[in-house]
């Protein structure tokens, strides 16, 4: 049996050593009852209440694989884009340019030549206003686009993978323009509709006073994250990326919130498919999906996930196979499909402010931790 102790005791050390003010853990191994644990404060200026399990965070860029992801698979099995479709074929607008003949693949490994980020949202909006209408939204989308199709390749497509912001927006443009609904609305319409009891989605800006008080009344609350200065307030419940705020806290690559069982929801849809068990994904699919792209293994990208790598944040011991995601606000997920073992945490590592990394080394310790109790060093890859 695993020792549950060990780990609340390292999540517990973590909210002491000021690597976040909580945290929230859960661990899934086959068909065994989910094991959570949760520690510190919502906040610690002003200081919030305990983390609970039910506590909903940012989950920053655990959107890419979770939403975006998810939703270009469903897209794909149903015959409306193909991996190695082209960008021009989903955005005309971006024929005649330098991102309009790569592919749904080259964006998925990061591997397009797109810069990795820039400041757009300021050259959108004036004084931090957030797009609060699906039209101001329809508009700062177009606007994203038009700004990110004048881009230039900072490097020949296909040759390196440089993990990019940009390419992950184009794919929500593409989702939508393909499904001809809303991210949320796809969410909501062909993900979710298979889940029941899942608190997890994009807030947008007129519906945040009704999120804030559904997640008050769960029990949980929500972790806040950071005063930001170019909207000049502590956010909570508002999407912490600035250029996802910029589009209305609805985009392919950051603006879901959820608790860590809304996580797990998803994280689950993805290993029915892998080992071919009935579900809304295909497996073949999302064998591609989770596979490593770059067989000499240059870059560690599969299809919006990525994949272990040697100074990897889901430690030594989960398996080639592997895949998993991180989230700047101090999010993350890795599942070793081999062992079916689902590792969430959740955290806002961020708050008050996103220059503390101590993070950076809790990541493979914690991961290291609850492998070799819920499955035992001697199966991973060092073993």
């Amino acid at each position: 049996m695993p020792d549950l102790h060990c780990i609340q005791s390292a999540l517990d050390r973590a909210v002491t050593d000021s690597v976040f003010p909580g945290a929230v853990l859960a661990v899934r191994r086959r068909d065994r009852p989910v094991a959570y644990f949760s520690s510190g404060r919502l906040s610690t200026s002003p200081l919030g209440r305990p983390v609970r399990p039910s506590t909903t965070y940012d989950l920053a860029s655990l959107t890419k694989p979770l939403a975006t992801g998810t939703a270009l698979a469903i897209l794909i099995q149903n015959g409306h884009c193909r991996l190695d479709d082209r960008v021009v074929t989903h955005l005309p607008e971006c024929d005649g340019t330098p991102i309009g003949s790569a592919t749904l693949r080259h964006l998925l490994t990061h591997a397009s030549g797109l810069p990795g980020w820039r400041g757009y949202y300021e050259r959108l909006t004036v004084g931090g206003h957030i797009p609060s209408s699906s039209e101001e939204r329809a508009s700062a989308k177009q606007s994203m686009l038009n700004l990110i199709r004048s881009e230039s390749l900072v490097y020949e497509r296909g040759t390196r993978s440089l993990y990019s912001d940009l390419g992950f927006m184009l794919l929500g443009f593409i989702i939508e323009h393909s499904s001809r609904r809303s991210l949320n609305a796809f969410l909501k319409d062909h993900i979710l509709k298979s889940l029941t009891g899942v608190h997890v989605e994009f807030v947008l800006r007129e519906q945040l006073p009704e999120f804030l008080d559904r997640m008050a009344q769960n029990g949980g609350g929500v972790a806040p994250t950071e005063v930001d200065s170019w909207r000049n307030r502590l956010l909570c419940g508002e999407v912490h990326d600035e250029n996802a705020a910029a589009l209305g806290g609805e985009a392919g690559h950051a603006g879901l919130f959820g608790n860590v069982d809304a996580v797990l929801a998803m994280t689950g849809i993805w290993m029915q498919a892998y080992h071919g068990r009935a579900g809304i994904l295909d497996q073949g699919l999302i064998r591609e999906f989770t596979r490593r792209q770059d067989p000499a293994g240059a870059a560690s990208w599969a299809l919006g996930w990525d994949t272990p790598s040697m100074a990897s944040s889901a430690g030594q011991y989960f398996t080639a196979g592997s895949f998993g995601h991180l989230g700047y606000t101090g999010t993350s997920i890795w599942i070793d499909p081999e062992q079916e073992l689902e590792v969430v945490c959740l955290s806002n590592r961020v708050h008050p402010t996103r220059k503390n990394e101590a993070i950076r080394d809790f990541r493979p310790m914690i991961h290291d931790l609850v492998y070799r109790e819920f499955v035992g060093s001697s199966y991973g890859r060092s073993g």
